[in-house]
C-alpha cells in the first residue's frame, strides 16, 4: 500500500472528535448528474444509497436510473485502484475511499457471486477485478483449477455430519504421553476424556500440559452441543448457498503458443544515475542461464549501445548449452548496466589513466520453460527492477523474483525475442531412469556431516555423485549435498537423479525443509520435499509455517506442490488457515509477490467461505486500530505541546464510537484465533510513548468476571524479524525438552524457575546474537521466569555509540543474577555449578541441531529482514555454534565465553545505567 496521505486520512480518522460526524460526499450518477450530499461517516452503503435515491428524485433523468437494487457504488480506494462496493453492509468509514467521491454504476448479473468476489477482494487487499485484468494464461488456469477444487471441497464439507465437521475444522491439539510429574500428586492426575464414535481415548491436551508445566490454572469452557450444532448449521447453510449459484464451468482449452530459446533484446526508458550529467550513455545487457544459484555456462554480453533513452542491440545472445541439457527449472537472468569511462590518478606518478566502470541500472528474470513445460518463444516485454541486492553473481540476480515489475510507468522495459527451433512446441520431456556405480569411501561420511553453509569442491562433488547409491543407503539425510553435486547442464545426470528420487528414503520433515531453499529449484526435488512434509503434525506445521510461506517466493509457477500442500492443510485445520492467511496478507504490499499471494489467498477463501466473515472482522479491526494509531501520531506531530491527557482523551473518544465498538468487540484474536476478545475496556486503554506510539488495548473477559486481557498494536515496524527470533526460541525450547532438559519449567520455587530460565536465556541470546539487552527489554514473571522482548537486533548486530560497542559481553550474566541463582549465599558453588552445567548441556543440544537452525534462517533470506540479507549474516550462527569443530573444542569455546560474561559483567551495568539516563521513563 502506498504511504498514507495524512491530510486526506483525517477525513476518516477523526469522526466524532469535534461533534460533527458528517462528511460531504460527491455522487456521480450514470445519467451524468452530479449530486453533493452530507452523510454520516458511520452510515452503511445501503443507507447512503437510499438517501441518495430519495435526493435524486428531484433531479433530471431520475426515471432513467431504473431500480435502486440494480446499482452499486464504485470508488477509488486507498491503493488508488477502482473498487466496486458490492457489500453494502460496510460503513463508509470502513470503506475509506481515497477521496470522498462515490460513483453509481449498474450492477451486473450474478449478484451473489459478485458479492463473494467483493468480500474476498476486500479481505485479501487486492480486488479480484485486478486479477481478472491480468493478461496471463497461467493466472487464468490456476484460478480455474482452484475454483474447481474449492467446489469439490465444499461439496465434501456439505455432506459432513456436525461431529465430522467439528473434527475437521477445529482439530483438537492432542499430545501423546503421560502427565505424571506435571502436577501435585496429592491432587491426583489431570486427564481429559474425549469421545469419538464408540471409542474412548484419554489423550492429554497440549494446552493443559503447557499450563501444568508453568504452574498455571487451565481455563476450559464447556460449550453445549446445541451451540456447536448451530455454528455447524450456519456454515453449512453458507456453503449450500454458494454451491447453489456456483457454475461448474469447464476450464478453457490451452491456446497454442510458439516456443524457442536464443534471445535478441532491446530496451527503452533507461534511467541515468542521479546527479550524473550525461549527453549519451553506453549501455550493455548481460544474460545468464541459472539453475538455482549455479551458472550454466558463460554469461552472454551484448554490444554497447549509445542513446538517451531507447537502446537497441541487433546481436543475438547465445549460450554454449544444448537445448536438451537445459534443466526444467532454469531461469534466464538479465542485467542492464551503464558503461562509463572513469579517471584514476596514479599515486606514484602524476599520470592519469582511464578505465571502464560498470553501473547497474536494472535487472529482471524469466523462466526458460513456462508453467506447462513448454519452452518460451516469440516476443515478450519484461519490466525490470532497479533495486539491487548486496551480493550479485556476474552482475546478475538469480535469487530475485521471476515476476516483472507491476509498476510499469517507472520501470525500464526490456524487450526480448525468443526464436523458434521447431514448428511444434519444444516440451521438456519426462525423466528416464538410469543407474550409477556403487562403492564406499570413508571420506564420504566426513563430507556428509558438514553444515549446510560448507562449500563442496569439485572433487568432493564427483565423489558424492559416484557414490550416490551409497548416499541413499547410508546417508539419506545427505540428499541436499548430492543435489549440489549434480551437473544440471547434463540431461543424463538429471534423468538419473530423478529416477533415484523415486527410491530415496523419506526424510524427516525437519531435514526436508532444506530442500525448499533456492539452491534446489528442480521440480521433482521440491515435490519430494513436500511429500516428506506430509508427515508433519498440525502443531509442527504451525512451527515452520513462517518459512514455508517465505519459500513460496522461490516457486516459479503458481500451481506447485507446496502451494497445494499449504492450501490442503489450511482447509483441514482452521487454525492453520488463520495463520496462513495472515502470513500471506501481511506481504500483499510487496509488488514481487502480490499477485502470487493474492491467488493463494483467493483460493483459500473460496475453499473456506464460512471463515471469510471471521477474517473480515479481524481485517476491519486492525484497520480501526491503525486509524487510532495514526490519529495519535498526527496529534503528536501537529501539536507537539499537546498534553498527553488531551491526546489520550481523543483516543478514548475514538474508541467509544459505535463503529469502533462493534468492530473491536467479540473478535477472534489475530494472534491466536482460539482467543475470543469480548469488549474493549476503554478506560484502561492507552498508548505507549515510543517512536511508533503502539496502542495498549485492554479487553474484558466474558468468562472470568473482573479479569482482563491486553494486546499491543504496533503500526509502522516490520515485526517479522521478531517473529523469526521468537520462533527459533520456541524451537530451542522444544529441542531441549526432547532431550529431557527443560529450562523453562516452573518448579516449586520461583528462584529455581529463574535459574533454569536464565540458563536458557544465556545460551539462546548467545547463539542468536541477540542485541539491545538493556534492563527495559529483560523481563521476569511472578513465577521467576526470565525472558527477553524486542528482537530488533540479532546475529551479532549490537548497538554502538560514537564507534564504541555498547554491548561487549556474549550474554548477560550479572552478579545480581548470580546472587539469585546462589539463593543469596556467596559460597553456594553447588547451585552455581548446576546452573553452569545446564548452560553447557543446552548449548550442546543446540549444536546437534545446528543444520536445522541454519536452514530456517537461510529460508528467510529473501524476506527483506533488515539484519538477514545474505549468507554472511548466517555465518554468525555457524560461528556461535562452533559448527565444524568437535564437541570438546566447541565446549571449550563456550566456557571461554561464559567466563568472559562473568568477568565483563561490569560493562553491562554501565550500559544499563546509560540507557536509564537516556530513557528515564
Amino acid at each position: 500500500m502506498p504511504p498514507a496521505m495524512t491530510d486526506l486520512l483525517d477525513l476518516w480518522v477523526e469522526p466524532g472528535l469535534d461533534g460533527d460526524d458528517q462528511v460531504t460526499v460527491d455522487f456521480l450518477l450514470p445519467t451524468g448528474v452530479y449530486i453533493k450530499m452530507d452523510v454520516s461517516r458511520q452510515s452503511s452503503l445501503q443507507c447512503i444509497k437510499q438517501m441518495l435515491w430519495k435526493q435524486a428524485q428531484g433531479y433530471p433523468l431520475f426515471t432513467l436510473l431504473g431500480e435502486m437494487d440494480s446499482h452499486i457504488f464504485e470508488c477509488v480506494n486507498q491503493a488508488a485502484v477502482h473498487e466496486e462496493l458490492e457489500d453494502e453492509s460496510r460503513r463508509l468509514c470502513d470503506v475509506r475511499p481515497f477521496l470522498p467521491v462515490l460513483r453509481l454504476i449498474a450492477r451486473n448479473c450474478g449478484r451473489a457471486e459478485r458479492l463473494l468476489d467483493s468480500k474476498i477482494g476486500v479481505l485479501i487487499g487486492k480486488g479480484l477485478h485486478e486479477l481478472d485484468a491480468l493478461q496471463d494464461q497461467e493466472v487464468k488456469d490456476f484460478r480455474s483449477k482452484m475454483q474447481r477444487i474449492s467446489e469439490e471441497n465444499m461439496q465434501c464439507v456439505h455432506m459432513m455430519s456436525w461431529g465430522e465437521w467439528l473434527q475437521s475444522c477445529f482439530s483438537p491439539q492432542i499430545e501423546a504421553g503421560p502427565v505424571n510429574g506435571y502436577c501435585d500428586g496429592s491432587e491426583g492426575e489431570v486427564k481429559i476424556i474425549m469421545h469419538y464414535s464408540e471409542s474412548r481415548y484419554r489423550p492429554t491436551c497440549t494446552y493443559i500440559r503447557s499450563c501444568l508445566l508453568a504452574q498455571e490454572v487451565p481455563h476450559l469452557t464447556l460449550v453445549h452441543c446445541s451451540v456447536v450444532k448451530a455454528m455447524f448449521e450456519r456454515e453449512i447453510c453458507t456453503i449450500g448457498g454458494v454451491l447453489a449459484w456456483k457454475a461448474s464451468n469447464l476450464p478453457l482449452p490451452l491456446p497454442p503458443k510458439k516456443r524457442g530459446l536464443t534471445v535478441s533484446v532491446f530496451s527503452d526508458a533507461v534511467p541515468v544515475a542521479p546527479g550524473r550529467v550525461c549527453v549519451c550513455v553506453q549501455v550493455q545487457v548481460r544474460a545468464g542461464l541459472f539453475h538455482g544459484t549455479e551458472l550454466l555456462g558463460k554469461v552472454a554480453v551484448s554490444s554497447e549501445s549509445s542513446g538517451r533513452s531507447e537502446h537497441v542491440w541487433n546481436k543475438a545472445l547465445e549460450f554454449d548449452l544444448s537445448i536438451c541439457d537445459i534443466p526444467r527449472m532454469s531461469r534466464l537472468c538479465f542485467a542492464i548496466y551503464a558503461v562509463m569511462d572513469k579517471v584514476k590518478k596514479q599515486k606514484s606518478t602524476k599520470s592519469v589513466c582511464l578505465f571502464k566502470a560498470l553501473y547497474p541500472i536494472a535487472w529482471v528474470n524469466t523462466m526458460v520453460f513456462d508453467y506447462r513445460g513448454q519452452m518460451k518463444t516469440g516476443d515478450i516485454t519484461l519490466h525490470t527492477w532497479s533495486s539491487f541486492p548486496d551480493e550479485l553473481e556476474e552482475m546478475l540476480n538469480p535469487i530475485g523474483t521471476i515476476q516483472t515489475n507491476p509498476y510499469r510507468e517507472n520501470a525500464t522495459a526490456l524487450h526480448v525475442r525468443f526464436p523458434e527451433y521447431s514448428p511444434q512446441p519444444v516440451v521438456f520431456p519426462p525423466f528416464d531412469k538410469g543407474r550409477g556405480g556403487k562403492k564406499f569411501y570413508v571420506e564420504l561420511k566426513e563430507i556428509m556431516e558438514r553444515d549446510p553453509l560448507s562449500q563442496l569442491c569439485e572433487n568432493e562433488k564427483d565423489l558424492i555423485w559416484t557414490l550416490r547409491y551409497d548416499c541413499r543407503e547410508n546417508f539419506p539425510q545427505s540428499l541436499p549435498k548430492l543435489l549440489l553435486s549434480v551437473k544440471w547442464s547434463k540431461h543424463e545426470d538429471m534423468a538419473q537423479l530423478q529416477a533415484l528420487l523415486q527410491i530415496w528414503p523419506k526424510l524427516s520433515p525437519r531435514d526436508a525443509l532444506e530442500l525448499l531453499d533456492f539452491n534446489y529449484p528442480d521440480q521433482y526435488v521440491r515435490e519430494y520435499a513436500v511429500n516428506c512434509l506430509q508427515d508433519m503434525s498440525d502443531e509442527e506445521l504451525s512451527q515452520y509455517l513462517l518459512q514455508l510461506v517465505q519459500v513460496l517466493r522461490y516457486e516459479p509457477y503458481y500451481d506447485c506442490a507446496l502451494t497445494r500442500f499449504l492450501l490442503r492443510r489450511a482447509q483441514a485445520n482452521r487454525k492453520i488457515g488463520h495463520f496462513l492467511f495472515w502470513h500471506l496478507r501481511s506481504e500483499m504490499h510487496m509488488p514481487a509477490v502480490c499477485v502470487q499471494f493474492a491467488l493463494i489467498l483467493e483460493a483459500y477463501c473460496r475453499c473456506s467461505v464460512p471463515h471469510i466473515e471471521v477474517l473480515k472482522k479481524q481485517v476491519e479491526a486492525l484497520s480501526k486500530l491503525k486509524a487510532v494509531n495514526e490519529l495519535i501520531k498526527l496529534g503528536t506531530i501537529k501539536t507537539k505541546k499537546m498534553k498527553e491527557a488531551q491526546l489520550k482523551d481523543a483516543m478514548m473518544k475514538c474508541l467509544r464510537q459505535t463503529g469502533f465498538i462493534e468492530t473491536l468487540s467479540d473478535l477472534h484474536s489475530p494472534l491466536d484465533p482460539q482467543v475470543l476478545l469480548a469488549g474493549v475496556n476503554v478506560e484502561r486503554c492507552r498508548y505507549m510513548d515510543s517512536k511508533m506510539k503502539p496502542l495498549w488495548i485492554v479487553y474484558n473477559n466474558k468468562l472470568l468476571v473482573g479479569d482482563t486481557m491486553g494486546i499491543i498494536f504496533k503500526n509502522g515496524d516490520d515485526l517479522r524479524q521478531d517473529m523469526l527470533t521468537l520462533q527459533i526460541l520456541r524451537l530451542m525450547d522444544i529441542l531441549w525438552k526432547e532431550a529431557n532438559l527443560d529450562l523453562r519449567d516452573a518448579l516449586e520455587k520461583a528462584i529455581e524457575e529463574f535459574t533454569l530460565s536464565c540458563a536458557g536465556y544465556c545460551v539462546a541470546t548467545y547463539v542468536l546474537g541477540i542485541g539491545d539487552r538493556h534492563s527495559d527489554n529483560i523481563m521476569v514473571r511472578s513465577t521467576g521466569q526470565l525472558f527477553h522482548i524486542d528482537f530488533g537486533h540479532i546475529l551479532g548486530n549490537f548497538k554502538s555509540k560514537f564507534g564504541i560497542k555498547r554491548e561487549r559481553v556474549p550474554f548477560i550474566l550479572t552478579h545480581d543474577f548470580i546472587h539469585v541463582i546462589q539463593q543469596g549465599k556467596t559460597g553456594n558453588t553447588e547451585k552455581f555449578g548446576s546452573f553452569r552445567q545446564n548452560c553447557e548441556d543446552a548449548y550442546l543440544i543446540l549444536r546437534k541441531n545446528g543444520n536445522l537452525f541454519i536452514t530456517l534462517f537461510a529460508l528467510m533470506l529473501t524476506a527483506g529482514l533488515p539484519e538477514l540479507t545474505s549468507v554472511k549474516d548466517i555465518q554468525y550462527l555457524k560461528d556461535s555454534l562452533a559448527l565444524g569443530k568437535t564437541d570438546e573444542d566447541a565446549l571449550k569455546q563456550f566456557r571461554q565465553k561464559f567466563d568472559e560474561a562473568l568477568r565483563e559483567s561490569w560493562t553491562t551495568k554501565v550500559n544499563w545505567m546509560a540507557h536509564n539516563v537516556a530513557h528515564p521513563s
